[in-house]
C-alpha cells in the first residue's frame, strides 16, 4: 500500500492559487498553509502568501505552483486534495480532506483528526 500524497492540487485550484499570487502584488514564492483552533466544529484552515521558506515548512510543488505547509498542520492535511469551486451563489477553495471527521453547518470551519506519524513518513518519502 502506497501511503498517500502530502497535498495534491486540482487544475482549478492551481490556476486560482497563480492568479492570485500574480494580482497580489507581493513577492510570493507560493502559498502557505495550516490549521488553526477556531470556529464552531473545531479547526479552521489557514491560508498566507508565503515570501520565504520558514525552516520547517514542508514544500509541496504540484501543477507548478508551491505550496508550504505550516509543520503544525502536516498531520492533519496529510492527503488531503484542495480544489477550487466557483458557482453563482459563492467561490472559494475546498479541501478534500481524508482526515476531516466533521464540520460546521456554515461552512468555516472543520474537525481534524490528525494522521499517524508513520503515514506522514511514507508521504514525505515519496
Amino acid at each position: 500500500m502506497t501511503a498517500p500524497k502530502l497535498m495534491t492540487l486540482t487544475d482549478a485550484a492551481a490556476e486560482r492559487i497563480r492568479a492570485l499570487i500574480s494580482a497580489s502584488g507581493k513577492d510570493a514564492t507560493g502559498l502557505r498553509i495550516g490549521v488553526k483552533k477556531g470556529g464552531c466544529a473545531g479547526m479552521e484552515y489557514t491560508m498566507t502568501y508565503a515570501e520565504t521558506k520558514a525552516p520547517h515548512d514542508e514544500v509541496v510543488e504540484d501543477k507548478g505552483v508551491r505550496i508550504l505547509i505550516d509543520p503544525t498542520a502536516v498531520l492533519f492535511l496529510l492527503g488531503t486534495e484542495m480544489d477550487y469551486r466557483s458557482d453563482r451563489m459563492s467561490s472559494g477553495f475546498v479541501f478534500n480532506n481524508p482526515n476531516q471527521t466533521g464540520s460546521c453547518g456554515c461552512g468555516e470551519s472543520v474537525s481534524l483528526t490528525p494522521a499517524t506519524e508513520a503515514a506522514r513518513v511514507g508521504a514525505t518519502d515519496s
